[in-house]
């Protein structure tokens, strides 16, 4: 069986990557990356480090050549680009004769009013169309999204908050990614879609449990969504990334990220790590 991981260069995929290889002969694994001089280090381990780029799909073609279980990790970028990008992936897997796609999708993405979601509804529907087994990997937040929050505090500013008493589904990455490596190498993921998500809270609890950690009060500010975009610009965040954040906090008020799931925990089998683990990362502990 070859299993194949996209992206294996990046935040994401690397952590897959790295989890599959303490259980997954390294000759049995593949991985497709834009630059695979990047992947050299995955090669000197007996990973089969293959070119794949999502807007190539001649290339993609032949990295997915001879695989058996992919995953397909999502792209970056605008709206278009990523729905082009997944839909050249998902065309590729189909030539090459994939049978199990894994796809790391967002929390409800068919009924979710997160700008995000229309590119996860969109390469959903792909996968199904293709026929092959998929299972759709829908995570949450990643708690890492907030580092810039945490970074601020450390550096005394006040917790800005335009999301009121909405809640988030938080997770490290490193769990969604350990939990995507389980259903890649695992069986009985045919056809599933999988809900991942930490325990619900708000921004003025995720503030808290800074505070627990930094040993200081976290002072938090409610703020409209202007308010929140200018304090993003004016902390050198590019305009897409301000646009993003910005755009994302009527949805979440609006409940898109407010999941009730065990189903991380089930895939990882052991409790989602605590949200103090990414607060200490961010401060070099």
């Amino acid at each position: 069986m070859k299993i194949l991981v996209t992206g294996a260069t990046g935040q994401f995929g690397s952590i897959v990557v790295d989890t599959l290889l303490k259980t997954v002969p390294a000759s049995s694994l593949a991985v497709s990356v834009r630059n695979p001089e990047k992947a050299e280090h995955l090669r000197t381990q007996g990973v089969d480090v293959r070119h794949g780029d999502f807007d190539k799909p001649e290339t993609l073609e032949q990295a997915f050549a001879g695989v058996d279980r992919l995953l397909i990790v999502s792209a970056d970028g605008d709206n278009v680009t990523r729905i082009r990008q997944h839909q050249n992936a998902v065309d590729a897997a189909k030539k090459a004769g994939v049978s199990f796609i894994g796809y790391t999708s967002v929390s409800k993405a068919d009924s979710s009013t997160l700008p995000l979601a229309e590119v996860h509804r969109a390469a959903e529907k792909a996968i199904r169309e293709t026929g092959i087994p998929y299972s759709f990997l829908r995570n949450n937040w990643y708690a890492e999204n907030e580092a810039g929050s945490v970074q601020g505090v450390l550096h005394g500013s006040p917790w800005l908050n335009a999301a009121g008493n909405a809640r988030v589904g938080w997770a490290l990455r490193s769990d969604y990614a350990q939990a995507a490596a389980t259903v890649l190498a695992g069986e009985g993921h045919e056809n599933t879609v999988y809900e991942l998500a930490g325990k619900p809270r708000t921004q003025a609890e995720l503030a808290a449990i800074t505070a627990e950690v930094i040993g200081k009060e976290v002072n938090v500010v409610d703020v409209d969504d202007a308010a929140l975009g200018k304090a993003l610009q004016d902390a050198g965040m590019p305009d897409f990334v301000v646009a993003m954040f910005v755009g994302m906090q009527e949805p979440i008020r609006e409940g898109s990220l407010d999941i009730e799931s065990d189903e991380l925990e089930k895939l990882l089998g052991r409790p989602v790590q605590p949200l103090t683990e990414f607060v200490k990362a961010i401060m070099g502990q």
